[in-house]
């Protein structure tokens, strides 16, 4: 049985993980965290007695092994953080860390030897996608991204779109994206050495992306689409036990596939 802490469990993706780890036999509900919330109302609205609420990381007293988090990103590096010093493996849903943080907790991990999964998406069909554009881009190297969210995601780029932007970059070599004058500044999108993002937030969405591959007389377009954050709850599941026995901090979840 492994214990689970879930941060962020007011949140859309916070609930859909609660009801996942209820659901598994193999998973406890030992905690739930959510900055500033009313423990003792929630209690009387009839949350487990076996689940401890917290309201800030001071309070947290926990026996948990392993804390999925799905906060903001502006507190995911703190909560990573708090989770390793204390002995809790993470599963990190929540994107937005920069590449700085995220060598900061990788050290920290092999310091202690609590390992976890951070992960820029944990839909199966994005990760996927994210190995199928690492293989097409070394035989085509023209490539642009569009991720499309719904209107609440704060971060842009997605981490999916970026860490996909990376695992191109990777194979394909040094290419400029081709030069333009824009009258519309920012048109273009942005720039990850060439490869150029775009960035949709709009109501309706919940998660999409498509890699856009363009060579002589030829494209190719590889397109992945959430449509319920549920979707997303097989990747944590994959995630959890991985984590639960690392070492070291796993970056994107490929790497446990």
């Amino acid at each position: 049985m492994i214990k689970v802490l879930v941060a962020g469990f007011m949140g859309s993706m916070g609930q859909k993980t609660v009801q996942m780890v209820n659901k598994n036999d193999d998973f406890e509900l030992v905690g739930a965290y959510n900055p500033g919330i009313d423990t003792v109302h929630l209690k009387g609205m009839g949350m487990d007695d076996n689940v401890k609420l917290f309201a800030s990381l001071d309070e947290i007293d926990t026996d948990a092994d392993v804390w999925i988090d799905f906060t903001v990103p502006a507190a995911a590096f703190d909560n990573a953080k708090f989770a390793i010093e204390h002995g809790i493996h993470p599963v990190i849903g929540t994107s937005g860390m920069s590449d700085e943080q995220v060598d900061q907790l990788k050290k920290l991990a092999q310091q202690t030897n609590v390992g976890g999964i951070l992960a820029p998406n944990f839909g199966i069909s994005a990760v996927l996608l994210m190995k199928f554009a690492k293989e097409a881009a070394k035989y085509m190297p023209g490539v642009e991204i569009i991720e499309m969210h719904h209107d609440d995601k704060l971060d842009a780029p997605s981490g999916t779109a970026l860490a996909t932007a990376k695992m191109i970059d990777e194979v394909r070599g040094k290419h400029d994206a081709p030069a333009t004058e824009e009258a519309l500044k920012g048109v273009r999108g942005g720039d990850y050495d060439g490869i150029k993002i775009h960035s949709v937030r709009l109501p309706g969405y919940v998660a999409h992306e498509q890699v856009l591959f363009g060579s002589k007389g030829e494209t190719l377009t590889i397109r992945q689409d959430s449509f319920d954050r549920a979707s997303f709850m097989s990747g944590v599941e994959l995630a959890v036990p991985a984590a639960a026995k690392a070492t070291k901090l796993i970056v994107g979840l490929e790497n446990i596939m």
